[in-house]
């Protein structure tokens, strides 16, 4: 699931009249783990700058 995804999901949960908090936690720990991926694959992807 993208993180784009997962941010729709949050939002539609939150709009929900009955929500469920586990569930809204659990996308949000999911995204937060898709961010980290994303940042370190950009680091890898980026050449070391030169000093």
């Amino acid at each position: 699931m993208a993180h784009a995804d997962l941010d729709q999901l949050i939002d539609a949960a939150g709009h929900q009249a009955t929500i469920d908090e586990l569930a809204v936690k659990r996308l949000k720990k999911r995204r937060l783990l898709l961010r980290d991926q994303i940042s370190l694959l950009e680091a890898e992807l980026s050449p070391p700058e030169k000093a």
